[in-house]
């Protein structure tokens, strides 16, 4: 669906906005290296307006009807300036990558102006060995993380020769700003096209009763399930506390090639993999924090595309969320995947998904006031321990200027109380985590970088055969085991106290290491 003036927002979009506070920015985007020298900042600058056409959306900003009467529009610019979005800076001698990735921790930390199109791309030179960076940030009302990927094409080219199909393009001539009035008439004429849809399917729905029947019996399914996790809140831990505004940004890079191994051997899909090993890596970040994992089962929000065939392409958010678990309490990391895997099947055959959708459908009819409130209690902060999201991207080289692209780290968002998300994308043989933290909350996250490298090691282990059966490391889950009583035969608490800090293990001496200097930067495993 072409992108156009005094469009409303999607009941999803205007979630986004609704849930954002000075302490949580609903923004995404991506940090992506080069190869070779930088472009000139003027190139790179007329490179993005010509492509700017294909996506519209990106040259129009955020209008409200007058007394909030219907959702927020997306109205053309009339001041738009290229200028203020597209910025260039560089890294001070000797622009390693942990310099690149604490500035994109900083550009994260600040939130978007919601009086100009809400996005921002960042041309850094000064890398190290010759190389460039480009930051992106975009709000969440603006793109989801699936299509992000496909509008991320429009500025790349499958060659090393740029396009040329860009030449000759009119000058771009914004729409007139919208009076209050027609804002109102905006609003009223989009919610009318929503009722027609939803009347419209419900007259296809009569002429098929059996069809019909069952589709609302899913949907009702569907909501039951999320009303019954509403009424289980995810454990406590050290992940859920409040947050600040200011971020830590920390990468991994593994190969795509390790997690189809596995899969192939060990059974299960990618995604499978990846849970798995981020499972780990929790665990071990929790012990090295002094928490007790025995019967400790996290959460994770896994956000999943709802988007129908034929509106692929079209920008406006079409998401639900899948409430994964991860099982910390299990040590043997081939267990820990065979539980993961039977759990994502449960869900994936229930109807958690298609009653998302159903709230989903029933907002977009809802005034903003109350729609402010159903996107809180539909996203609900705690029901879930950290956002993981893993984003497919392409399998072949890109390029942008003729410089190839090398690495994507995606930078996902940290909704309230919530101190860490992990985003993991793959692109042309490589799979790249970006894991997101609070600045305060989470000054050990290169410890949880450094566990998905051990944990996928040691599924690869498993893989290959190198290590003996599974299942003797396995702590039950309800964690009875006489070891973890006290003296009293009452259970040890999960939590530690505030003020315990382990003087000795890996968070100790990841103290140390910051004190002593930076720390190297993290390859990719060679093949």
């Amino acid at each position: 669906m072409p992108q156009q003036h005094l469009d409303r927002l999607t009941s999803i979009d205007a979630s986004f906005l609704h849930q954002e506070s000075p302490a949580s920015h609903m923004h995404i985007g991506a940090v992506l290296l080069f190869e070779g020298p930088p472009p000139a900042f003027a190139d790179y600058l007329e490179y993005v307006r010509g492509r700017l056409h294909l996506v519209p959306r990106y040259r129009q900003k955020l209008a409200t009807p007058p007394l909030e009467t219907g959702r927020p529009l997306w109205v053309d610019d009339p001041n738009f300036n290229l200028d203020y979005h597209v910025r260039h800076t560089a890294l001070p001698s000797p622009g390693t990558e942990e310099q690149l990735f604490l500035l994109a921790s900083r550009i994260d930390s600040q939130p978007l102006d919601r009086s100009k199109p809400l996005w921002e791309s960042w041309l850094v030179e000064g890398l190290e060995d010759g190389r460039f960076a480009l930051i992106f940030k975009n709000h969440h009302a603006l793109v989801d993380g699936v299509s992000g990927v496909d509008l991320a094409t429009v500025l790349f080219d499958l060659s090393p020769e740029p396009s040329t199909a860009i030449a000759g393009l009119e000058p771009w001539q914004p729409r007139p700003e919208p009076s209050p009035a027609e804002l109102v008439l905006a609003g009223v004429r989009g919610a009318v096209t929503t009722t027609v849809e939803i009347v419209t399917r419900a007259m296809a729905a009569a002429t098929r009763p059996g069809t019909s029947l069952g589709l609302l019996r899913d949907a009702a399914e569907g909501i039951g399930e999320i009303v019954w996790a509403g009424l289980n809140p995810a454990p406590e831990t050290p992940l859920n506390v409040e947050i600040g505004p200011h971020r830590r940004y920390a990468v991994v890079r593994q190969r795509l090639a390790d997690y189809k191994e596995i899969k192939d051997s060990l059974g299960g899909t990618v995604n499978d993999v990846v849970l798995a090993v981020v499972s780990g890596a929790l665990a071990d970040w929790l012990h090295a924090r002094g928490v007790r994992t025995e019967g400790l089962e996290l959460r994770a929000l896994v956000p999943v595309s709802v988007r129908a065939d034929l509106r692929d392409g079209s920008l406006g958010n079409q998401l639900t969320a899948m409430r994964a678990p991860l099982p910390v309490y299990i040590d043997d990391p081939l267990a820990r995947l065979r539980f993961v895997k039977k759990a994502m099947d449960d869900l994936k055959g229930s109807k958690q998904a298609v009653g998302a959708a159903t709230l989903t459908a029933v907002n977009s009819l809802a005034p903003p006031t109350i729609l402010a409130q159903a996107s809180r209690l539909n996203f609900s902060t705690r029901l879930f321990n950290l956002i993981v999201t893993n984003i497919p991207g392409p399998q072949v080289p890109l390029y942008v200027l003729g410089r190839k692209l090398d690495d994507v780290f995606p930078l996902a968002f940290l909704p309230k109380d919530h101190a860490l998300a992990v985003a993991i994308m793959s692109y042309n043989g490589a799979i790249d985590y970006g894991l997101l933290g609070d600045y305060d909350a989470l000054p050990d996250i290169d410890l949880i970088a450094d566990g998905i490298a051990a944990a996928l090691e040691e599924l690869l282990r498993a893989a290959r055969g190198k290590r003996p059966g599974w299942g003797a490391g396995v702590r039950p889950p309800d964690g009875r085991r006489t070891e973890d009583s006290g003296s009293n035969g009452s259970p040890i608490p999960i939590i530690p106290k505030a003020h315990t800090r382990p003087k000795h293990g890996p968070a100790a001496d990841m103290r140390a290491k910051r004190e002593r200097g930076s720390r190297p930067t993290r390859k990719r495993p060679d093949a």
